[in-house]
C-alpha cells in the first residue's frame, strides 16, 4: 500500500516536470525541468526493483544527455523563441 502511494505521488511529479518542460519559454529551465523528469523516472525504475535500468537512466539520459543539451546551450547562445 505504502508502495502505490509512493508511486503514485512520484507519477504525479514526473508529470508537472514533463508539462513544465514543454510549457516554459527558457531552455535553461525547460533543460532543468527535463533533467528532474528524468531523475524522477530513475526513481519509480528504483521503485519497482529495476534498478540497473534506474542507474542506466541515471547515467546515460539524466548525465550525457542533459549534459549535451547544456553545452548546445552555451555553444549556441541559447536563443528563447519569440513567437
Amino acid at each position: 500500500m505504502i508502495y502505490t502511494l509512493i508511486f503514485l505521488i512520484l507519477a504525479a511529479i514526473a508529470v508537472i516536470f514533463a508539462a513544465a518542460s514543454v510549457r516554459t519559454n527558457n531552455l535553461t529551465h525547460s533543460t532543468i525541468y527535463l533533467l528532474m523528469f528524468l531523475l524522477d523516472l530513475a526513481a519509480m525504475f528504483i521503485l519497482l526493483g529495476l534498478s540497473f535500468i534506474g542507474a542506466v537512466e541515471i547515467l546515460v539520459y539524466a548525465g550525457a544527455v542533459i549534459i549535451l543539451i547544456v553545452f548546445v546551450l552555451m555553444l549556441t547562445g541559447g536563443y528563447e523563441n519569440e513567437e
